[in-house]
């Protein structure tokens, strides 16, 4: 049931505050500091008027120098308008905001990304769109976020025509970087490589697109895709534009039927659908299959189970090895793009992102239950941050 903040009583606060879930995030998460002293009239003279005026003057004669001489190349705005919030889905924008504060608080501890939280309340996509292009001069890039599909495709696609900075929907493309990073490993620790694999993913919403075309992007043996009709293929009724362009692209064997039919002699599974998948099913599969279970909190298939018949499984989860988690991903390519003053993240440096990753993992730490790095390993952020600011120069859409 809704409640109002004058119907909440202090008693009910605190009963929520035992919660260590609820303890953490009273006040929220975030806050702002100033980066320079304002000690005495000499500093207030500078920080404000009269000296602050001479740095207007300057940024009005040539807008470029705003990149210098504010935040603004360092600052992300974390957009979201709360339809599609983590397994959640449409809780609208208020209740979105405890996530939005948490990937902001994630950019700035994993790379040094200052970002603000923004929760619209408007889902149309033209209004989106224009709210967002209306505030972009405030910042240096924009992270898309928990926007449903296939909304947030279009809205992407025009932001970033209409934009001159990075604009990124990590459910899509963080999702895609880390997946393609874990599935290089795991080719690599079973002596394929990514073009001898067919692969079958569970789920076309965001990520589920994205990470098919990341991988066909990387040169996949072949992919095929199901969404709750089944596989998606050529002829097929009902398709949207989205699908319909991946069912071109995807699915050479020319499977029907299933999810689970398609699995019988598949060397990959990728699981971002919510559903179920029977352990018959994961049995059927290749020798020396790989199981990414990604759905959370409840993977597609049980890790323990899969691992009776997968050489490596993966999940979203952080309490199982292996967990395909977007934080190894945008810090470092917004970071990236940011140094570069990149006008955008072109698909060549989502791909480089995932080799760097990939990198990390050496062969001595290359094993079942390793084949991608925690969030927590310190080499991480500087990898990826490298790899997409020199993608970013041989793409020529870097600035510096």
């Amino acid at each position: 049931m809704a409640v109002t903040s004058s119907s909440i009583s202090l008693e009910a606060l605190e009963t929520l505050d035992l919660d260590p879930a609820f303890a953490l995030h009273r006040g929220g998460k975030l806050e702002v500091r100033s980066t320079v002293p304002v000690r005495d009239a000499d500093d207030l003279a500078l920080a404000y008027t009269p000296g602050v005026a001479r740095v207007c003057s300057a940024i009005a004669e040539e807008p470029e120098l705003a990149k210098d001489y504010t935040w603004i190349s360092n600052v992300v705005a974390v957009v979201s308008d709360g339809t599609a919030v983590l397994g959640l889905g449409d809780i609208g924008p208020a209740a979105a905001m405890p996530v939005m504060e948490g990937k902001a608080l994630l950019f700035k501890q994993f790379a040094n990304v200052d970002a603000v939280p923004i929760c619209l309340d408007c889902t149309n996509v033209d209004a989106l769109v224009e709210t967002v292009v209306r505030l972009a001069p405030s910042f240096g890039g924009i992270n898309l976020e928990d926007i449903s599909a296939p909304r947030c495709f279009e809205i992407e696609a025009r932001l970033r025509e209409l934009l001159d900075i990075p604009v990124f929907h990590d459910d899509q493309h963080g999702t895609a970087i880390v997946t393609l990073a874990a599935l290089k490993n795991a080719a690599r620790l079973t002596g394929r490589s990514l073009g001898e694999l067919r692969v079958v993913v569970a789920g076309a919403g965001a990520s589920g697109i994205a990470v098919s075309r990341i991988l066909l992007n990387a040169g996949i043996g072949d992919i095929a895709v199901a969404d709750s009709k089944g596989l998606i293929h050529e002829g097929r009724d009902g398709l949207n534009p989205v699908k319909e362009a991946l069912a071109r692209d995807s699915n050479r064997a020319g499977l029907r039927g299933s999810t689970e039919q398609a699995l019988a002699g598949a060397d990959v599974f990728v699981g971002l659908s919510g559903s179920t998948v029977s352990e018959q099913a994961i049995a059927s599969m290749a020798a020396g299959s790989i199981v990414f279970a990604l759905s959370n909190p409840t993977p597609e298939v049980r890790p323990e189970v899969a691992r009776k018949y997968a050489h490596v499984v993966a999940t979203g989860r952080s309490d199982f090895p292996n967990q395909i988690n977007n934080v190894l991903a945008f810090p470092g390519v917004f970071r990236g793009a940011l140094d570069v003053r990149a006008t955008t993240i072109t698909e060549n440096m989502k791909v480089a992102a995932a080799e760097a990753l990939a990198a990390v993992v050496g062969d001595d730490d290359l094993s079942a239950d390793c084949v991608i790095p925690s969030p927590f390993d310190e080499r991480v952020a500087p990898a990826v941050v490298a790899a997409v600011s020199a993608q970013a120069r041989a793409d020529g859409v870097a600035r510096l």
